[in-house]
């Protein structure tokens, strides 16, 4: 495969079967960071020209058309990817030590650029996709706005008598 293939942007991306952590299953080795990208039609077929690899999930309900959708490695190696949390209005780069806390986070808004890999073995090729960069926006609780002047005291202890402090020893409430 001797093309060029350019990276793919997705604005208000939707993602699946996250896997930030690299925790094992039944057909992922441990460590192995990936989710699965859903594609609307148009950019699956083109990308599937290119030669990504594209996978259909098949439709629930007859007349549906099945879902394309392309695995994303997430690895943090020679070109580790830019990985940015937006949580009311505050940016917090992610890497490999806190990148799981995407697993189960309720996100709103997903913007996301996926760079090729064009891979060879055993005389078959392929495109492989990996995170260059996302930033994944926290959808906000009911009551963030209402608490966001408050502080937060971060540093609780528990005594010898069980009695809940922090580190000063002034009890938080």
């Amino acid at each position: 495969m001797e093309k060029y293939i350019n990276n793919v942007t997705i604005e208000g991306a939707r993602i699946g079967k996250r896997n930030f952590s690299g925790r094992e299953e039944r057909y992922n080795a441990k460590g192995h960071r990936y989710f699965l990208l859903y594609l609307d039609s148009e950019l699956a077929k083109k990308m599937e020209e290119d030669g990504w690899n594209i996978k259909y999930l098949q439709p629930r309900e007859e007349g549906e058309e099945p879902k394309p959708f392309v695995p994303v490695t997430v690895m943090f190696g020679k070109i580790p990817p830019k990985i940015v949390l937006v949580n009311n209005g505050v940016q917090t780069f992610l890497d490999e030590t806190n990148i799981e806390l995407l697993d189960n986070s309720e996100l709103e808004n997903i913007d996301l650029v996926i760079r090729p890999y064009i891979w060879e073995m055993g005389g078959k090729t392929g495109v492989r996709a990996y995170v260059k960069t996302m930033y994944a926006t926290l959808s906000q609780s009911d009551f963030a706005e209402k608490y966001s002047n408050v502080s937060v005291k971060k540093e609780y202890v528990i005594d010898e008598e069980n009695n809940l402090g922090i580190e000063s020893g002034k009890l938080p409430f």
